[in-house]
């Protein structure tokens, strides 16, 4: 496969699961890529062996040490910003300096990686952000903080895909269900109730989240932008 060669892309929040994913479909794809990583430091190192990839070291709620990677890693064909954090509990009781993280990380990351990559972007390139199902439907409770965050994606993507039209720069949001990864594993405690409302009732695997951006990173992607790209299993059906 070398539908992105020649591309150049970078993935915040490479190192594992969804992210490490998207590195090994890209880099298989044929672009030149790039990815951040927080603290999974060998986890890092290893992908960066096994596909010939760039792992840097940024923590994503670092808005100045993004800037700094895209700048160095620039000008971008490709961005994909897949660092977030996710928080469960009752809001009443969550402390309020992780809810702030939570939100540097998944909103104001996304937005400000965004624009700092379109800055140099060449024209027609791709800008693709990791939201969530979650941003569309909550129906389990102590995740309130968590669905505000991917809800605030979606007006993201749609309004900088106005600002970046007139570039041919897509912007688009991809909203996974249930993961196994890390986070979510497929045998984990949460497993009958999140497939109790789903269509297909397993977690979905990272290669297929990768193949969806793969997808809209390359060449027939071009007349799709400022929208939300389910894949759920029927989550929120």
């Amino acid at each position: 496969m070398s539908t992105l060669a020649g591309k150049k892309a970078l993935v915040l929040g490479g190192s594992r699961g969804i992210g490490a994913a998207i590195v090994e479909r890209l880099a298989a794809e044929g672009a030149g890529t790039a990815f951040t990583y927080a603290g999974s430091k060998d986890a890092a190192a290893a992908l960066a062996g096994r596909t010939g990839t760039t792992a840097v070291q940024a923590d994503s709620a670092d808005r100045r040490a993004v800037a700094e990677v895209i700048a160095a890693e620039g000008p971008l064909d490709i961005l994909v910003v897949n660092a977030g954090v996710a928080l469960l509990g009752d809001p009443l009781e969550l402390d309020p300096a992780e809810v702030d993280r939570l939100i540097d990380v998944n909103v104001r990351g996304p937005y400000h990686a965004a624009v700092e990559a379109a800055r140099k972007m060449p024209d027609g390139g791709r800008i693709i952000v990791i939201g969530s199902v979650n941003g569309d439907r909550m129906p389990f409770p102590g995740l309130a903080a968590y669905a505000l965050s991917k809800s605030a994606v979606q007006g993201l993507v749609r309004g900088l895909a106005r600002d970046l039209g007139a570039r041919g720069i897509t912007v688009n949001n991809v909203q996974p269900g249930p993961v196994d990864t890390d986070m979510n594993p497929a045998d984990g405690p949460m497993k009958e109730m999140m497939h109790s409302v789903m269509a297909l009732k397993r977690h979905g695997r990272p290669s297929e989240i990768a193949a969806l951006v793969a997808f809209l990173a390359g060449p027939e992607a071009g007349y799709i932008t400022g929208a939300q790209h389910t894949i759920d299993g029927g989550f929120g059906a």
